[in-house]
């Protein structure tokens, strides 16, 4: 799966990104090896709520 990422240079230090096609996803990092690390974890995580969510509202009926 390919997701869009938009990465921006922090004003202070680092970067910090959002993903543009999951509202709320965004994060940071102090280069740019653990900002991509943290995106995956983000995106990650964001998604799996969004399941969790789901599955709250519509339990499986089998």
């Amino acid at each position: 799966m390919k997701i869009k990422v938009i990465i921006h240079q922090a004003e202070e230090s680092g970067y910090w990104a959002e993903v543009p096609a999951i509202p709320g996803c965004l994060t940071e990092g102090d280069n740019w090896e653990e900002l991509i690390k943290n995106i995956y974890e983000a995106v990650e995580a964001c998604l799996s709520v969004d399941v969790e969510k789901m599955e709250s509202i519509c339990p499986n009926t089998n």
